[in-house]
């Protein structure tokens, strides 16, 4: 990510939870905060620290806010899976108990780490970030801006969290967003919260019009610029067709299809199951440099390690999160 605007002021120092490969890290660090990334994938660090981005490679549990006394941003999105269309589904059935251990944190009641109550540790994880807020403001130091995202499913927690937050003395917001209205070429739907210590929190305002099939992308809000195409960021493939493998059910008639010119759809850690089809009938496979252009990463990202299509899909898009860090850093 390397848009040209004005940098913010060097006293912008984050923490990233659950920091991935580095989608928030690298507009945050365009934006000229430093941001320290904690991520247990041993893979996903080697993708980081070859991106020259600063990294814990450990489990965030294990670490709090007293850990970074200098840190007045929290970024951070906890994993996907559990509350993924694409994943088990615990998380969403989970929902109401996360939102009730939510509540028992917030009135600083104790709050085990590890799973109880049919909420195993990998679901817990979403909690995560609020312990680290409230432990922060109980040390008198507060967090001046947080940036949170996850799949769409999670928007009760997170609504949850706006409520804790602005009891708390936060302005807070939470919304789903869709990448496509910000430039990323794909269809991506994600529960964002927003949150400033001081000043007025709220959501980035879309850029991008909204894809709908079939219509063309001139069509619409004219204030808004089209939505961008995979054509757009992969020219040198000239035009193509992608059959996805999302949501088929086994059926093979009901593989999605889109042609260049259009978004892609949702890119999960499945992406090397996805078919391009040239216009001449061959058949290949998106390269990992390709995928991630999708999610709006750099064509040269040094992505290494093992599973680098889970670490694609996992991934926060970083034209994306360029306009959540910034909405929160306009928050003053």
């Amino acid at each position: 990510m390397r848009p040209d605007h004005q940098q913010y002021r060097p006293s912008w120092r984050g923490v990233d939870l659950f920091a991935g490969v580095g989608g928030l890290d690298l507009p945050a660090r365009a934006l000229g905060v430093h941001v320290t990334g904690i991520e247990w994938s041993p893979d996903a660090c080697a993708t980081r620290r070859a991106a020259g981005l600063t990294t814990i490679e450990g489990d965030v549990r294990r670490y709090g806010p007293d850990d970074f006394p200098d840190a007045n941003m929290l970024l951070g999105g906890p994993p996907c899976q559990p509350f993924s269309a694409a994943g088990t589904g615990a998380g969403r059935r989970a929902l109401a108990d996360i939102v009730a251990l939510a509540h028992r944190l917030s009135e600083r009641q104790t709050v085990a780490r590890h799973g109880h109550n049919g909420v195993d540790d990998l679901i817990r994880l979403v909690l995560e970030p609020l312990r680290w807020v409230l432990d922060a403001s109980d040390a008198g130091r507060p967090f001046e801006a947080i940036v949170l995202e996850q799949v769409p499913a999670v928007l009760p927690v997170w609504n949850t969290y706006a409520a804790i937050l602005r009891a708390e003395g936060y302005s807070a917001v939470a919304g789903v967003v869709r990448a496509e209205q910000y430039g990323v070429p794909q269809t991506r739907k994600r529960a964002v919260l927003i949150a400033r210590h001081t000043g007025t929190a709220a959501l980035p305002t879309p850029t991008h019009r909204p894809y709908a099939k079939g219509v063309p992308r001139t069509a619409g809000d004219p204030g808004l610029l089209p939505w961008a195409a995979m054509g757009d960021v992969l020219p040198e493939r000239g035009p193509f067709t992608v059959v996805s493998n999302y949501g088929t059910g086994g059926d093979p008639k009901a593989r999605g299809r889109r042609t260049n010119s259009e978004p892609s759809a949702t890119v999960t850690g499945k992406v090397s199951r996805v078919r391009v089809l040239a216009d001449d009938g061959t058949e290949s496979r998106f390269t990992w440099s390709e995928a991630g252009r999708l999610q709006s990463f750099p064509a040269d990202h040094p992505w290494t390690g093992r599973d680098i299509g889970q670490q694609i899909g996992n991934a926060v898009p970083p034209r994306l999160a360029h306009h959540l860090i910034t909405a929160a850093l306009d928050g003053s």
